[in-house]
This record gives C-alpha cells, sequence and structure tokens, in this order.
C-alpha cells in the first residue's frame, strides 16, 4: 500500500502501471483511510462481474447451462451460426 505522497509525487508511474497490469492500487492517507485506484476498464468489468453474481435468475441459467455442458447435451451451434 502507497502513501497519499507517493501516489502525489509519482501520479503518472502509478496510474500506468496500475492501467497496463490491470491490478488495482491501495493508496492510504495520514489519517487512516485509504482508497483504491484502478482503470476504468476493469471497474467496468467488476461492476458486471457483481451484477451477474446477484442476479440468481441469471445465475440459475448458468448452473443449468454447465450441467447440460457436462453430460454433453448442450446446444451445438452449426458452422454456419459459428462463421464458417
Amino acid at each position: 500500500m502507497l502513501s497519499v505522497n507517493q501516489f502525489r509525487a509519482n501520479l503518472k508511474q502509478y496510474v500506468d502501471q496500475t492501467i497496463d497490469n490491470h491490478e488495482p492500487l491501495e493508496v492510504s492517507r495520514k489519517n487512516g483511510e485509504a482508497f483504491v485506484v484502478m482503470s476504468l476498464e476493469d471497474y467496468k468489468r467488476e461492476q458486471e462481474t457483481l451484477y451477474i453474481l446477484s442476479n440468481t435468475s441469471l445465475m440459475s441459467q448458468i448452473e443449468s447451462s454447465l450441467k447440460t455442458f457436462k453430460q454433453g447435451n448442450g446446444y451445438r451451434p452449426t458452422s454456419e451460426e459459428l462463421g464458417f
């Protein structure tokens, strides 16, 4: 975890690193409060994941699809549907 002063002194470097490595960066303030810096792309991906995980209907569909896939009974698209 970085201090806010370290972060401020090397802002461009840390932002570039965070975007390039797709890893959030934790920054702490003097009073002990902390915040996270992450790329917008990663933030949107995390929000989408949280939405999917919190949607019980969608999770049920995924579970059902996984079961049929494991049994070999899932839908098999044609070559035309796959664009071949």
